[in-house]
């Protein structure tokens, strides 16, 4: 049977070329497909004879390199995911987005509302690690161990020699990061979920190995709102669901409100426009059409209580509809919170930053 290529656009072929090698694409696909491993095998073997994959791969070897390796796994069902293969994909997820951060820096577009002050330095020195702000770096100590382990005065330091003062700061922080799995975010020829699952896995391998004595839930919502573990990640797809974002942030605030971190936040990845609440009674109100001022006044509600309760919350919107624009920074301006309206293409920079950047502040 003949594939039609009708699903997907230019971009996806873009993306495709600026990937380096076999496992990169195949994670980018998998991410694409939900975690579908045949799909996703299926899929190379139709690019390549399209002439999108160079013919010089042999895909049946790299299907046995990823079982040999671990990273998927013969089942009853078919090729599946192991767990080493989803470690993979979060660590790739995180890689990326690094190095995109460092070659192309961040530029930030955040609503006025931001707060916070600046760290407090402190005499304790210690190690550079990723995420620390250059300002803080003791370049006396630095050189020092240059010099001690080159044994010479070349000056060849490396990330490893660099020291920075400990300043004060919060030693931990609770973040919940919301995800929008509406219809809406695969419409109009734009795929927004993956950059977001990309975000979410990118994320979460961000605070397993950087941030250990953090916390970071992730919630999808919908038509109603529900927490996933991390071995969900690679499985996340969009339904025909409307966007019910007052249970989304209700249910952010309640596990919130659990955690023992002095610092909590929510990080919100959307197309910015709510469809749907539920009612005191449990009964659910849907309206798709425009802006509904019932839904947007309840899911305002959820951004005041939010407030009240220190919890700041950032919008990471990827549209730019002005009308849908001027709602969440009306939310924003509700809770004291930020606002960041990118493209997909720089969301996962943008989270990071901004996680990286303002955990750091003291009331952050």
């Amino acid at each position: 049977m003949r594939f039609v290529y009708s699903e997907w656009n230019d971009d996806l072929y873009k993306k495709l070329k600026s990937l380096a090698d076999l496992m990169a694409i195949f994670n980018y696909l998998l991410i694409r497909f939900n975690g579908d491993v045949e799909e996703t095998l299926k899929m190379m073997e139709r690019l390549q004879q399209q002439g999108y994959i160079d013919s010089k791969y042999d895909l049946d070897e790299f299907r046995k390199q990823l079982e040999q390796s671990r990273l998927i796994k013969s089942t009853r069902d078919g090729l599946k995911l192991a767990p080493r293969g989803e470690k993979k994909l979060r660590e790739d997820a995180f890689d990326q987005i690094f190095q995109k951060m460092k070659a192309t820096g961040q530029g930030q577009h955040p609503l006025p509302y931001e707060g916070g002050s600046s760290d407090e330095p402190l005499p304790e020195k210690r190690q550079f690690n990723f995420g620390d702000n250059f300002r803080s770096i003791d370049y006396g100590s630095s050189l020092f161990n240059t010099i001690k382990r080159s044994g010479d005065f070349d000056l060849n330091m490396t990330e490893k020699d660099l020291e920075v003062f400990e300043s004060e700061r919060s030693t931990s922080c609770a973040t919940v990061l919301m995800i929008d799995v509406s219809h809406s975010m695969v419409l109009y020829g734009e795929d927004r979920i993956t950059p977001a699952k990309q975000v979410a896995m990118a994320f979460t391998e961000l605070i397993l190995t950087k941030y250990p004595k953090d916390s970071l839930s992730r919630v999808l919502f919908g038509d109603e709102a529900r927490q996933i573990q991390i071995k969900d990640l690679p499985y996340i797809g969009v339904g025909p669901f409307h966007t019910n974002t007052q249970a989304g942030l209700r249910m952010a605030r309640q596990i919130l409100l659990s955690r023992k971190h002095a610092n909590k936040q929510i990080f919100m990845i959307t197309d910015g426009k709510p469809s749907m609440i539920t009612r005191a009674n449990g009964q659910l109100y849907r309206n798709p059409m425009g802006l509904d001022p019932i839904i947007v006044n309840r899911t305002l509600d959820e951004a005041v209580i939010c407030r009240k309760k220190k919890i700041p919350i950032t919008t990471f919107m990827v549209t730019d509809d002005p009308y849908l624009q001027k709602f969440v920074q009306r939310l924003t301006e509700l809770n004291k919170g930020r606002a960041y309206f990118s493209s997909v293409d720089n969301l996962g920079s943008y989270v990071i930053w901004d996680f990286v950047s303002n955990r750091r502040k003291k009331g952050a």
